[in-house]
């Protein structure tokens, strides 16, 4: 049987392009004694995915001729694992492919939760980011202002739904006065700053005028380094990403650094959602409550196609998306709806 995958076919120096992909033909793999097969049904689309294109980040680095990979939502069609059973619904660090083989036990059975893009977004990888990030990285209290970056993305749309829920006040950085329509309306931000606009200290001040108590980092650069400068004594920095940077050859900012740390007492610390792992059930919980309440909005961007999973990245990082991106490789199983 055929399986399609597409592969790194040249590492990128500055912009992504379609050209630095490939997509292959190749044989559907058998699984070795332990292992499970999987069809892919939906692959995350994240920024991150462009810094492993950079060299070694978490992880291992991505060279030419490495399919590329991801994180996705699979089913398992064969099993030679006392583990799991063909029709399992699974989570797998696997690649851009129909099927993939991988040992069982690195392979985390899902709970039966539907839609299963929802797995992906408000109760995957988005949703958890947002709330570990923010609740065991930034620690807002009530009343306190909270500003996030990348505002209408698959993160930051859920950073600032939460610090709503837990009754702060919450301001988002997005491009363009429809993104910031959309984080104000459809998802309850106070306020929204227009960063493609140009005047950001300014916008950002007066929709602050309280100053800012944690700042939830997506983009780093400039948009930090303007953030630095309005935050309170003894703020919260929770530096989550940096997509302005990922395909800047010469990055910049923040300049002011350490003086602004000193000077007002700040906390700056950088994080990945698998170190609070151990957490994540509660994280489900409290999204599953407000999602129950109404006061978090699930907002997903599906592109269909593993062949559009190379724009769908270049889109994402143009800033295209609003909330979590995600590839649909094949269909969700019979009855899963």
């Amino acid at each position: 049987m055929t399986n399609r995958q597409i592969v790194v076919a040249e590492l990128p120096q500055g912009t992504l392009m379609p050209e630095h992909f490939r997509l292959e033909d190749t044989t559907t793999p058998d699984p070795a004694e332990g292992e499970v097969l999987l069809r892919t049904i939906l692959m995350s689309i994240d920024a991150a995915n462009r810094g492993w294109l950079n060299g070694p980040t978490y992880r291992a680095a991505v060279e030419a001729g490495d399919v590329m990979p991801t994180y996705a939502i699979c089913e398992v069609m064969e099993s030679r694992s006392p583990r799991l059973t063909p029709g399992d619904i699974v989570a797998a660090e696997t690649v851009w492919a129909d099927y993939v083989a991988l040992p069982a036990r690195v392979v985390q059975k899902l709970p039966p939760v539907r839609p299963l893009t929802h797995l992906h977004s408000v109760y995957g990888i988005a949703g958890k980011t947002a709330f570990h990030g923010l609740l065991s990285v930034g620690k807002p209290l009530a009343g306190e202002t909270i500003v996030v970056s990348a505002a209408a993305g698959s993160v930051g749309g859920y950073v600032g739904q939460i610090g709503k829920a837990l009754g702060c006040r919450v301001v988002g950085i997005a491009g363009g006065p429809e993104k910031c329509s959309f984080v104000t309306d459809a998802l309850g931000f106070d306020a929204c700053v227009d960063y493609r606009a140009g005047g950001v200290f300014k916008a950002l001040r007066a929709a602050c005028p309280d100053g800012i108590d944690v700042y939830f980092d997506n983009v780093g650069g400039e948009i930090l380094e303007t953030t630095l400068m309005l935050m309170n004594e003894r703020g919260r920095i929770v530096c989550c990403g940096a997509i302005s940077q990922y395909e800047n050859t010469t990055p910049v900012g923040p300049r002011n650094l350490p003086g602004m740390l000193v000077v007002k007492r700040l906390r700056m610390e950088g994080f990945i959602v698998m170190d609070f792992a151990k957490d994540d059930a509660k994280a489900i919980r409290a999204l599953q409550t407000w999602v129950a309440k109404g006061q978090i909005k699930v907002i997903e961007d599906v592109v269909e196609g593993l062949e559009n999973a190379p724009q769908a990245l270049i889109g994402l990082l143009n800033g295209d998306n609003r909330g979590k991106r995600m590839v649909r490789v094949g269909p969700d199983p019979e009855g899963s709806q």
